[in-house]
């Protein structure tokens, strides 16, 4: 077949060969881009991802005022429950206030300078060591780990010792605690 003949076989069939070219045009653009589409249904799954946090953050936002102010309200009640390290006398005036309203006879009471930890990576707060030695009868004593546990501080026991002052167990008990409230160094 010569050029002559294949222009006047085109000019003949217009349609149907630009049908041809136009079938091998997709299959050549086909198979170029097949190897593409897993990278591209990743890509698509990413972006649905995306658009859907993006969606959950803006429904989610619309609360965030009521939060922002919930949480600074339960910080500031959190402030007013911390000690201060050094606040010697207000600390220790917390636990004879303690005394005075559950009858206990306190012995010993002392802040423990090294029992200050150190704010660590969880924040600015740090516990404020002390050692309690106190006297009473066992209903006594329970009531004034009672409050010290639900009381105005947050506390947490470390050691805890529990002996009979007398001879006999109805007697009084002394109990012995070293404690932490959470406070600021």
């Amino acid at each position: 077949m010569t050029n002559e003949q294949l222009f006047a076989l085109i000019k003949k069939n217009p349609l149907s060969v630009g049908c041809g070219v136009l079938a091998l045009l997709i299959g050549v653009v086909i198979s170029v881009r097949i190897d593409s589409v897993p990278e591209r249904a990743k890509l698509l799954e990413q972006k649905i991802a995306e658009g859907e946090r993006l969606n959950a953050n803006v429904n989610n936002a619309a609360q965030l005022p009521e939060q922002l102010a919930a949480l600074t309200e339960a910080r500031i009640e959190i402030e007013k429950r911390l000690v201060r390290g050094a606040d010697l006398a207000q600390n220790l005036q917390y636990f004879y206030r303690l005394e005075a309203d559950t009858g206990v006879k306190l012995i010993n009471l002392r802040q423990n300078s090294s029992g200050v930890t150190k704010p660590g990576a969880n924040g600015p707060l740090a516990g404020v060591g002390f050692t309690v030695s106190f006297q009473g009868s066992y209903f006594t004593v329970m009531e004034f780990l009672r409050r010290l546990e639900s009381g105005t501080h947050y506390s947490r026991f470390t050691v805890v010792n529990l002996v009979f002052a007398g001879a006999n167990r109805n007697g009084p008990l002394v109990m012995s605690v070293s404690l932490e409230l959470l406070g600021q160094p």
